[in-house]
């Protein structure tokens, strides 16, 4: 691909990162091999004597941690970072810094969010399960972490640079489109499976009620609701909650969880609550909870009604400060209380 071409990115490149960042199932063992030894010659190393397998980053962390001394140096510089610096540099001065920044946002920069998060959340559950707190092992463990390249998950960066066969970086393109996360020593290369299983909301976050949101094949997994980290057993539980358990529950940001499930008009219902101020513009509620800040909502019934004839009621979370029914609303629409006439919404 010449520059031209490739900084005239079409939807259907980021559409194809995203899909690989999004990819789960078994990997394409052959193909991920392949991509790395190519990687290792474009590097100007010789190809490693052994590719090993892992199922999850887990277990690949476990295993370099445990056999580092066998395996050689790192050399996740040579196969990654400066094939990557170099081509940066290249169409940085083609481009010039406008134009790579229009190129950035053009297509890395549309998935960078996603993928970071996910790598983020994939290393912070790997040191919770392998250091378990201890700070001489997680210190460790980070090391071993930084020699990781993220195969799927370095999407984003492959996104926005030539990836093609014949290119530098198609060796590590190749790894993404087929593997998961991988190790690259002077002696050995290890790689990972991909997840089995990947949740996520509209927003692109971690997200699953009734199981893992992020699973490998070993059985190392993340539980998750709208991107917040929540313990397995946890989500046991959301199915048979009550008012009295939501408000027992010492963990603010948990009982937040709690209350998103089980909806804050059906709360506000069971637990008795009674609405502090009411107006032309609807109900205002209040939800007092121990060690956190007020749930303040308001109850307003949709003016148009329903192809049924019924009109619809609305709950509307509003700042804790809210006073009055009319300044939350007012609020929803970014106005100040005296400049909201319901008369003249349409």
């Amino acid at each position: 691909m010449t520059t031209a071409e490739h900084v005239r990115p079409v939807e259907s490149d980021v559409t194809e990162w995203r899909q690989v960042a999004a990819a789960t199932g078994p990997a394409d063992r052959a193909a991920a091999e392949a991509g790395v030894r190519l990687a290792y010659r474009r590097a100007g190393l010789r190809e490693p004597e052994r590719i090993r397998w892992t199922a999850s980053p887990l277990e690949a962390v476990r295993l370099v941690a445990a056999e580092k001394d066998t395996l050689g140096s790192s050399v996740r510089d040579a196969v990654r970072n400066r094939p990557w610096a170099a081509e940066r540099a290249v169409l940085h001065g083609e481009l010039g810094p406008d134009g790579w920044g229009e190129h950035w946002n053009a297509t890395g920069a549309r998935l960078w969010d996603i993928t970071q998060a996910l790598a983020s959340r994939i290393r912070t559950g790997v040191l919770e399960e392998l250091a378990g707190g201890r700070r001489k092992d997680e210190q460790s463990l980070r090391l071993v972490l930084l020699d990781a390249v993220l195969g799927q998950h370095e999407a984003a960066w492959l996104c926005a640079f030539d990836t093609s066969q014949g290119g530098p970086l198609d060796g590590v393109g190749a790894v993404a489109r087929a593997a998961g996360w991988w190790w690259p020593y002077e002696r050995e290369a290890i790689l990972c499976e991909r997840p089995t299983e990947l949740h996520r909301d509209e927003a692109g976050r971690l997200d699953r009620a009734d199981g893992p949101a992020l699973a490998f094949p070993d059985g190392f997994a993340l539980h998750a609701w709208r991107g917040m980290p929540v313990p397995a057993e946890f989500l046991q539980e959301l199915s048979a909650l009550t008012p009295e358990r939501i408000r027992a529950e010492d963990n603010a940001e948990l009982r937040r969880v709690m209350l998103e499930h089980y909806g804050y008009d059906r709360y506000l219902d069971e637990s008795g609550a009674v609405p502090v101020h009411r107006d032309e513009t609807g109900v205002l509620w209040r939800i007092r909870l121990d060690g956190d800040e007020d749930v303040v909502m308001v109850e307003v019934v949709n003016s148009t009604p329903e192809p049924d004839g019924t009109s619809r009621t609305y709950w509307l979370r509003v700042p804790p400060a809210t006073r009055t029914a009319k300044e939350g609303v007012a609020w929803t629409f970014g106005l100040h209380p005296d400049a909201y006439d319901p008369e003249r919404q349409t």
